[in-house]
């Protein structure tokens, strides 16, 4: 027996239920994995809440890392031993041990910890995709990052400006302001108390930017494109104040022939050959100390509950892992 989080009804984060479960020998093209930290992520929050529905009950969370305890039949990539981690396959990675398919999984170098492995995997991955293949960043661009001080946001930064971008974040409060400048922005929007759509055009000089890297949804979305300059795009990649309503698609062309695109994750490693291209990647900036990814909060697993409410209420920085 084992145990993990578990949810048999959608809503608060009180339907999380930490539980024992049997946990059997791996089958064909699965490992056992023995988690030693796990990722929290806002879509986790999306699955609970419902807002992304599951045939229930169900496990939770899609990112952690650890080291291989077994291996079924017909895996020969990996063994006993293994140092690994994951960002994808089924619901389930809030859980001390777990099965899962070994396709799913990549190599952790040795310079990177278990923490760091599975504080990055989903954001470090998400951010590489928006950066190098949803908006490709070109040097000198400027650009626009919702959000700068948290999971992605701050991962998008310190990548963003790797790449020789200018850098605008918007954050909530000054202490996130604070965090945002020295991850590396340019120039820092408070915007609970300043026009974010003003700021920007006169950062830029009326221009506007060339993308904007958008994970807050409804409350953003018609300011971001005001953000944007003519043929500017809009990338929406998360919905933290809940989903983008429905929208004129002329408002695109009177505000510049501008591009909408709503990218997810999966699209992106739907491959095992694009999996590990992107995972690579991030070792390596990671590794080499170019990009840090700074662990703000750590919460035991089975206090899941809390490290949900505390993520909604805007209370986190940076990444957040549970501890099993």
């Amino acid at each position: 027996m084992t145990h993990a989080i578990r949810f048999h009804r959608t809503g608060s984060p009180e339907v999380l239920q930490w539980e024992a479960v049997d946990l059997p020998p791996p089958t064909a093209g699965e490992v056992r994995l023995r988690h030693h930290a796990v990722g929290l992520n806002f879509i986790d929050t999306y699955h609970r809440s419902g807002l992304y529905p599951l045939p229930l009950p169900s496990g939770i969370g899609l990112e952690a890392a650890g080291v291989v305890e077994a291996v079924g039949e017909g895996v020969d990539a990996f063994a006993p031993g293994d140092r690994v981690a994951y960002t994808s396959g089924p619901l389930g990675a809030y859980a001390e041990a777990r099965n899962i398919e070994a396709r799913h999984l990549v190599r952790l170098p040795e310079n990177i910890s278990f923490e760091q492995g599975a504080a990055m995997m989903l954001q470090g991955i998400t951010a590489h995709y928006l950066l190098h293949a949803t908006y490709p960043v070109k040097a000198g661009e400027t650009i626009l990052v919702h959000a700068a001080a948290g999971g992605v946001g701050s991962i998008l930064v310190q990548w963003a400006k790797l790449l020789g971008a200018t850098v605008i974040g918007t954050v909530g409060n000054e202490e996130k302001a604070v965090r945002a400048r020295a991850l590396g922005c340019d120039h820092v929007i408070v915007y609970s108390r300043e026009d974010f759509v003003g700021r920007v055009r006169e950062i830029t000089a009326g221009e506007g930017v060339a993308v904007v890297y958008d994970s807050v949804g409804r409350d953003t979305f018609l300011h971001s494109i005001a953000s944007l300059r003519r043929r500017g795009t809009m990338v929406s990649y998360g919905n933290a104040t809940g989903p983008v309503a429905p929208f004129d698609c002329a408002l695109l062309q009177k505000s510049g022939s501008i591009f909408v695109t709503r990218p997810g994750l999966f699209d992106y490693i739907a491959t095992r050959d694009e999996l590990c291209e992107r995972s690579a990647a991030l070792f390596e900036v990671v590794g080499s100390g170019r990009l840090r990814v700074e662990i703000n909060q750590r919460y035991a697993l089975s206090d899941a509950a809390q490290a949900h409410r505390d993520l909604e209420a805007r209370k986190t920085t940076g990444s957040t892992i549970l501890l099993p």
